[in-house]
């Protein structure tokens, strides 16, 4: 994929979302390490994340951190992989990765039935997990109201809306959780963002409910900061 592929291909709330996300948009081959504000301040969890990143097949990216840490990184960004092993250092943070996941969006989700109700986050009935993402999450329960499955939407910004799912274990299996990403990704498309549904490769359970859903995989990946360390 080129550069002007992966330009071409995104839908123009999902220009908008990564333009603001990321810092910069399209994606170019070195990457691209633009200083963007969004990585020194809180994201939708309340925690920093200092690097923000998509890259394509071809090795073409923009990759989002500090203002202070531009020069660094742009100086170990000769290509991705450079790149990936390289930023740790750079951002004054040796003990950590650089973690790469697939990166899936989609326009059109699989016309599945709805499986879920919308609730307030603070509702009793919502389980902890959920409860972060504030706002409304989507739930699927049994006869007795108690919790099957359910979808938080991390509200990065007006365009771009990150879906997640968890599915309690006596429930998979049931197709439970393809139904409530496809519900919610029709409700962000009719609220006027993109729904984007990030995963670790090796999670084959997450990919099938991604494909499910109709989101499908183009090969772009979303870059992070992995670290346990304050």
């Amino acid at each position: 994929m080129t550069t002007t592929d992966a330009h071409a291909i995104a839908p123009p709330r999902l220009v908008s979302h990564l333009s603001g996300w990321l810092g910069a948009w399209p994606p170019q081959q070195p990457p691209v390490v633009v200083g963007n504000p969004r990585n020194s301040r809180p994201g939708w969890d309340g925690a920093v994340h200092p690097v923000t990143g998509v890259a394509t097949p071809d090795g073409a990216a923009v990759v989002g951190v500090p203002q202070e840490h531009v020069a660094a990184a742009r100086a170990v960004a000769a290509d991705l992989p450079s790149l990936l092993r390289g930023l740790p250092h750079a951002l004054g943070k040796p003990e950590a990765r650089v973690y790469a996941g697939v990166f899936r969006w989609s326009t059109s989700p699989a016309p599945l039935p709805d499986a879920g109700v919308w609730l307030a986050a603070e509702d009793p009935s919502v389980p902890e997990w959920l409860r972060p993402f504030g706002g409304e999450v989507l739930m699927a329960r049994d006869r007795d109201g108690r919790y099957l499955a359910g979808v938080g939407i991390k509200r990065h910004d007006a365009h771009g809306r990150e879906l997640a799912v968890v599915t309690e274990a006596a429930a998979q299996g049931k197709g439970l959780a393809r139904r409530l990403v496809a519900q919610a990704a029709r409700r962000v498309l009719d609220e006027g963002a993109v729904p984007t549904y990030l995963h670790d490769p090796a999670n084959v359970a997450s990919a099938r409910v991604a494909e499910a859903a109709g989101f499908p995989d183009v090969g772009w990946q979303v870059l992070g900061l992995f670290t346990t360390a304050p």
